[in-house]
């Protein structure tokens, strides 16, 4: 695999990172750095891990992720994107929480990273530079991430309540188009 597929797998690979880095940022009253930061070395962090991990699955368990990974993602993502609905209806403006705790970074993290499992899975049987692709997509999704954060900030200081519904329906959207994917019944 050549720098350039790696770079584009990186960037596809990012992607539910961004989505839902957007999501984060719409839910932050002002851009916080800090935060940003950290919502991108969770992304990037899992990203890199979860190829590692399926690298060294390799393809004895390969049926069992490639047969389950669309539903977690679904569930997960879903379940996530309800809740920030849920909470654009029910409270005021003040109390969008847009908090960084390690329970629900951890669930958006491997929501978004269960794929790069199945892509590690796929560098088992090819020739590839292990350390070196996961040090590019840990970049790339880092990168994106924090792009993300603040471009959902200036969506949701502009419109508040209603930026926080959007992007709760972005992250069901989200993980129905990841299970149409994986069925079959979608190609993006």
């Amino acid at each position: 695999m050549g720098i350039a597929e790696l770079l584009i797998l990186s960037i596809g690979l990012a992607m539910d990172a961004f989505a839902i880095a957007i999501c984060k940022g719409l839910s932050m009253k002002k851009m916080d750095w800090k935060k940003a930061i950290i919502i991108a070395l969770y992304f990037g962090v899992f990203q890199a891990i979860m190829p590692i991990i399926g690298y060294f699955l390799g393809n004895r368990f390969e049926k069992i992720i490639v047969q389950y990974n669309h539903w977690i993602a679904l569930i997960l993502l879903d379940s996530i994107g309800i809740n920030m609905i849920k909470e654009a209806i029910n409270n005021s403006e003040n109390n969008i929480d847009d908090s960084v705790n390690f329970k629900v970074m951890c669930i958006l993290a491997i929501a978004t990273s269960i794929d790069a499992l199945a892509v590690g899975v796929t560098f088992a049987a090819l020739e590839v530079n292990l350390m070196f692709a996961i040090c590019i997509i840990g970049i790339i999704t880092y990168i994106t991430s924090i792009i993300g954060v603040k471009i959902g900030n200036i969506f949701g200081d502009k419109y508040g309540k209603n930026a926080q519904i959007t992007g709760g329906i972005i992250l069901i959207l989200l993980g129905i188009k990841i299970l149409l994917e994986h069925l079959g019944i979608i190609n993006f």
